[in-house]
């Protein structure tokens, strides 16, 4: 329906994206997106080794015949650097079309992933940064806006800004996140010159996604007030659901916390413990704003068919606006 640089870039049938998300983006999860017809990012740091990310990747193959991708964090929080090197061997000896990268810039790795026809989509919350991945080789940029969940950068610019002037600063296709989880979401970021979207909180609150019923239900009850923004101290700004532990990281950060007495709320392997058990108070949980538009829990197919057919409705509906 929607043909844009990024579908023909990568082979896929819809410009709708869903982002690394740490725990959650596995292979059911993953292949359920592909198998709808958009492109998902198997999360690395998921796992404690290559060889089980490489089970995971084949594992999604089993499941699909579709394109997907493996995002690998170049944030030194979550990824440890001795393995950096690791992932992005692995990826190329599995022919696997395209890595999301964000955090520090993914220069090193760009020969090696166009050698081995690999796409690099690097993932920004600034224009400036935006304008250096295209510097280095980057295919594709992810500019996410303040209202994202994860790291939204320290500059608190929402999308509506930071699409535009992405698209008309670069050549390559800019691909939009932060806020969209439905159709008039796509069409405005189409709009607004982006190639496509890239949604995670949307996807958190399907049927496939391995997050507990508490937090799903928890989701689609919770308003656009419900995430806060932390971890500014520390230069790594994190927009969470508004929980215990995000409370506490905000008390701490207030009374000046280091990185180090921080770490234990807000390091990943407490975010598993909460996902798994259901505790909706334990562990920082990344959550855009989006939360508060989304009011059911559905599989992955009917939520790709929702945001498509409402996005068609919405360009009737000013296809005939600009006819009368």
């Amino acid at each position: 329906m929607f043909k844009t640089r990024i579908t023909e870039m990568v082979q896929v049938q819809h410009p709708v994206l869903m982002g690394g998300m740490q725990w959650l983006a596995r292979a059911e999860l993953v292949s359920a997106v592909a198998n709808a017809g958009g492109l998902a990012f198997i999360t690395a740091v998921s796992f404690r080794s290559v060889e089980e990310l490489r089970e995971e990747i084949r594992k999604t193959r089993d499941l699909t015949d579709k394109p997907f991708g493996v995002n690998i964090s170049m944030l030194p929080v979550l990824m440890p650097g001795d393995l950096t090197d690791a992932y992005m061997d692995l990826v190329c000896e599995e022919e696997i079309p395209v890595v999301e990268t964000a955090g520090r810039s993914p220069e090193k790795y760009v020969e090696q992933l166009h050698s081995a026809g690999v796409k690099l989509f690097h993932k920004v919350p600034a224009v400036r940064f935006a304008k250096k991945a295209e510097s280095i080789g980057a295919d594709a940029v992810i500019i996410v806006g303040f209202e994202c969940g994860g790291h939204p950068g320290m500059d608190d610019v929402p999308s509506l800004i930071l699409v535009p002037e992405a698209a008309d600063a670069l050549q390559i296709p800019v691909i939009a996140a932060g806020g969209f989880c439905d159709g008039r979401g796509l069409v405005a970021a189409l709009a607004l010159g982006a190639e496509g979207v890239l949604m995670g909180t949307r996807f958190m609150a399907s049927c496939e996604s391995p997050m507990h019923n508490n937090f799903k239900e928890w989701m689609v009850n919770a308003e656009v007030t419900d995430t806060m923004v932390v971890e500014r101290s520390i230069r790594n700004a994190a927009r969470i659901m508004k929980n215990e532990a995000a409370r506490i990281v905000a008390r701490m950060e207030a009374e000046g916390a280091t990185l180090e007495d921080l770490l234990p709320v807000i390091a990943g392997r407490v975010g598993r413990e909460a996902y798994l058990s259901g505790d909706l108070d334990r562990g920082t949980i990344a959550c855009g704003q989006a939360v508060g538009r989304i009011r059911e829990i559905k599989p992955v197919a009917e939520i790709m068919d929702d945001i498509l057919s409402e996005a068609k409705a919405v360009v009737e509906r000013l296809n005939g606006l600009c006819g009368r």
